[in-house]
This record gives structure tokens, C-alpha cells and sequence, in this order.
């Protein structure tokens, strides 16, 4: 039985959803095929990568994607973490169960380097308490 496909959607697929995929990735084990676009992507934010790196998980393979070269594929889960990209969200054919996430851009963050990191921080350890809540209630199997 395949794994099931779990797309993460975000405007820019700088930070949100990119973070999104690598936490399932780490936290799911093998259990999902996870993957991250964005509506208008922007190529991945290098606070995002710091941010990752910093409790050991490597970007490495991962890039920042449209959702145009998704549209057509199967997803079982379709997760938007931005209100705008929930809102512009295209249907999804199939079975695809639609969740919302809605967390701040960490990429709008001001301030020093630091600063801006902390912000960061604080977004990847929401996104991982919420994929771990996620991940208790959601079966492992595709329908």
C-alpha cells in the first residue's frame, strides 16, 4: 500500500511550508511522502535552512516549488499554513482531506540576524508541536 502524499502550501515556499515538510519528513519517519509549493515561490529562505539545521535536519533535496507542478497529482493531504494561500487553494480531485494551519510568516521579520532567527525559531517549534498533534490523529495508510 503506497504512503500516503501529504503536499504543504504556503504563498512563497520560503519558510512555512518548507519547514513543514522537512518536520513530517523527520517526524513521520517513513510513514508519509511529504512534500512543500508555493502560490508564488521564492526560493528558500537561509534562515529557514539555519533554523532546520539547528536541531540536525538538512534541506538538502529539497527546493522551493510552484504548486502548478503539482496540479493534476494526487494528494491524500493538502495543508495550508498561510490564510492566503488557504484561501487561493485550488480544489483537489479525489479524496484529499484539506486542513488549514495558519501560522505568521517568520520571513517578514525584522530586526538583527538574531532577531530574525528567534522568529524563526519560534515558527519551526509550532509547526513541529502541530505536525506532532497531526500525526497522532492521522492514519498512516492512504485510503
Amino acid at each position: 500500500m503506497a504512503k500516503p502524499r501529504v503536499l504543504f502550501l504556503c504563498t512563497g515556499n520560503s519558510a512555512r511550508s518548507q519547514m513543514a515538510e522537512a518536520l513530517l519528513r523527520h517526524l513521520g519517519g517513513n510513514r508519509f511522502e511529504a512534500h512543500s509549493a508555493g502560490l508564488d515561490p521564492k526560493g528558500m529562505n537561509p534562515l529557514t535552512v539555519e533554523a532546520l539545521a539547528e536541531i540536525g535536519l538538512d534541506t538538502k533535496g529539497q527546493s522551493s516549488k510552484s504548486l502548478q507542478i503539482y496540479l493534476g497529482h494526487h494528494f491524500d493531504h493538502v495543508i495550508t499554513v498561510c490564510d492566503h494561500a488557504n484561501e487561493k487553494c485550488p480544489a483537489w480531485p479525489g479524496k484529499t482531506q484539506r486542513h488549514h494551519w495558519s501560522f505568521e510568516d517568520p520571513a517578514a521579520a525584522t530586526g538583527t540576524h538574531e532577531e530574525q532567527l528567534n522568529v524563526f525559531r519560534k515558527i519551526r517549534d509550532k509547526i513541529s508541536a502541530r505536525i506532532k498533534a497531526w500525526l497522532r490523529d492521522v492514519p498512516s495508510r492512504s485510503a
